[in-house]
Formats: C-alpha cells, structure tokens, sequence
C-alpha cells in the first residue's frame, strides 16, 4: 500500500457546498422542509427509533447520494427498511427534496415513516451511531479525487473503513461503485490490505441485480467508461 492511504484524513473531505445559485423553490426546500425530513444528531444513538414506520427491520445508510435517484429507488424497493440518504451539496439536497416534497407543501410536508436525510458530513454520523447498528451502507459513484495529492480526500480510507466495520453488524454489506480507474484501483488496494470486510473482485460493467441505477452510472456508459460494483461483507468480530 502506498503512504498516501496512511495520511489523515481533513477536516473535510469535499469542496463547495453549492454549485449554481439556488432557485426560490429550492431555497424553501432547505430551510423548510429539509428540517423536518433530517435526522438528528441525537436520534443517531438509537435510529431505529428515527422512522415512525412500526415495520423497520433494518437501518441501511447511503454516503453521498449526488441526485438521490439511487437513494429513493432502494428505500422504494426495500419498503421494511429504515434508510437514512447523507449528503452535503446542497444542489444535490434540493434535488432529492424537490422528488420528496410537493411544491407547496415545503413548511407542512411529514416525513415519510421510512426515509430521513443526514445534511452534514457522513463521519460526524458515523462516529455517532451505535456498534452493529446498520445492516447495509451504499457508498456510491464517490468523487475520485484522481490527483495524488488528493487521495486523503477519498471516503475509502482505513480511518473510515474501521468505523464502517464498527457500525455494520457482522455479516452486514458495503456496496460501492465507481467508474473512475484511478478509484477502482484504490478501492482493490485499499480493501485488498484490510481484514475487517470480505473482499471478493467486483462486479464490472453491468449492475448486479438489486442494485439502483444512478444519473452517474448512465454517465459512465455513455462515455465509454466500465463501472465496476464491489459488495464488501462485515466479516464476523
């Protein structure tokens, strides 16, 4: 393994916070109805008990989730789960939002019984959720940070693999994808040098079955790039 996956990790691990100027309607989404559909900092000791839905049998997590399509279409599928979609750019906020919350409706919307948002950086929730307390964590499409200057800025890292092991029950799954080389040979050597997870050779090209397509993944397709899909299983402790 390189020096560079032994570097610490800053203080933040992503750039801008927002790209082009927010509309009207989306402004009222974050400072409306984004509070009432979040999760709290404190609802992290027990989130099980963040969904109102009776039938949770399940908590799963996914760490920047860009347009959300992913994000819904797996909580969609999975209607028992309790998912809880992080991410910080708020363009990307509003545009999950904007799918969850008629126009309107931004001060008065109910969060649904089975889906919460986490607005902050991933890791603050990490560090604050229970051992063993989510099933499934979706890591997917990640920013590359192809430079090497930049690889400490990439979520796959030992500091933060050992406190996804720690939150993941055993035999609990981390899926990720990504269609940059640079990232996909970070991710073999990175993963390839733990012994927390299990780490067989991914996927590559066609998605696996039970996985969601993403505005990314169809991206990758139509420039000619090979996504690869790895399903990472938290060995037991």
């Amino acid at each position: 393994m390189t020096d560079t996956t032994l570097k610490p990790q800053p203080e933040r691990l992503y750039g801008r916070q927002r790209g082009h100027p927010l509309r009207a309607r989306q402004q009222r989404l974050l400072d409306e109805a984004l509070p009432r559909l979040r999760l709290n900092l404190a609802q992290a000791a027990n989130p099980h008990a963040a969904f109102t839905g009776d039938d949770v049998c399940a908590v799963w997590l996914e760490i920047g989730f860009g347009g959300g399509e992913h994000a819904l279409g797996q909580s969609e599928a999975n209607p028992d789960i309790g998912y809880i979609a992080s991410e910080v750019f708020e363009n990307g906020l509003c545009s999950l939002l904007s799918r969850l919350v008629p126009e309107g409706q931004e001060d008065s919307i109910e969060p649904p019984p089975h889906f919460r948002i986490w607005p902050e950086d991933a890791r603050q929730l990490l560090k604050a959720l229970p051992d063993a307390s989510l099933d499934r964590v979706y890591l997917m499409f990640p920013d590359p940070w192809p430079k090497a200057r930049h690889a400490k800025r990439r979520f796959v890292h030992p500091e933060n693999i050992k406190e996804l092991a720690r939150i993941l029950r055993p035999g609990g799954v981390w899926r990720i994808a990504s269609d940059h080389p640079v990232y996909q040979d970070w991710v073999t050597e990175v993963m390839g040098a733990q012994d927390l997870f299990d780490a067989p050779a991914p996927a590559q090209g066609e998605r696996p079955e039970g996985w969601s397509p993403t505005r990314y993944e169809a991206k990758a397709h139509r420039e000619g790039r090979v996504p690869f899909y790895w399903t990472f299983t938290r060995r037991d402790r």
